[in-house]
């Protein structure tokens, strides 16, 4: 396959666990050499799945994609509550989990479908007054997130092994699914927080055609070979 980065690209990436989405368009742009390049759509570091990147004229997409239906599959953690609603930090509170049946976590999911409030995690991106939330929270300050309206199109729980949850959403842009597992461990009364995520969709963009950070470095030494040959 022939790529023209300058030109634009619609780059499909399987984001590495602990790497930041800005890890990998920084790896990106430094392996393939492209100036003009951007991600649609943030993955927390201990997410995986579906990056998009967009370079040159297609970077002008980006809200366009980043607008689109997002599909995730994962686990959340029952009995376990951490500041940051996932493992980024440590566990603060554990409550019993002995009466919670698949049953009652899967009525719970269902009440989170539709459009809803949801207010972001401390632990987040958003601005306050002018900084970022996690930055505050990482200084042990206290900020007041306002909610926002989300639409979960579907909050699917697929089974119930031992304390954890696996489940599907299918949700629109500006969802925290680190706040849905907090908020449905709220509602089941054991507290809860994500401990796995994987972003399975973007619109019609899906994980089983990304792209991984070996690839790159493969499209890279291709790259070099074509141009070697064409010097010589």
């Amino acid at each position: 396959m022939e790529y023209d980065f300058a030109a634009g690209e619609i780059l499909l990436l399987n984001k590495p666990l602990d790497w930041t989405s800005f890890d990998v368009v920084k790896k990106v742009r430094n392996t393939l050499r492209v100036k003009k390049i951007g991600h649609a759509g943030t993955l927390d570091p201990l997410a995986t799945g579906l990056l998009i990147l967009c370079t040159g004229k297609y970077t002008k997409r980006i809200e366009e994609i980043q607008a689109q239906e997002k599909e995730y599959t994962g686990t959340i953690r029952l009995g376990e509550v951490t500041p940051s609603y996932d493992r980024e930090t440590e566990v603060t509170e554990r409550r019993d989990i002995s009466g919670i049946t698949k049953e009652s976590v899967v009525a719970a999911a269902k009440t989170f479908e539709g459009t809803i409030e949801q207010v972001p995690p401390i632990y987040s991106a958003v601005m306050v007054d002018g900084k970022r939330a996690y930055d505050l929270a990482r200084k042990g300050k206290s900020a007041e997130l306002k909610s926002r309206a989300i639409t979960i199109k579907a909050f699917e729980i697929s089974a119930l092994e031992d304390a954890e949850v696996h489940f599907r959403v299918l949700c629109t842009k500006g969802t925290y699914i680190r706040s849905l597992a907090h908020d449905l461990g709220q509602l089941l009364g054991c507290g809860a927080h994500l401990s796995s995520l994987v972003r399975t969709r973007i619109g019609d963009y899906k994980l089983d055609d990304a792209l991984t950070v070996e690839d790159i470095l493969e499209i890279r030494k291709k790259l070099n070979e074509a141009a070697n040959g064409s010097n010589s």
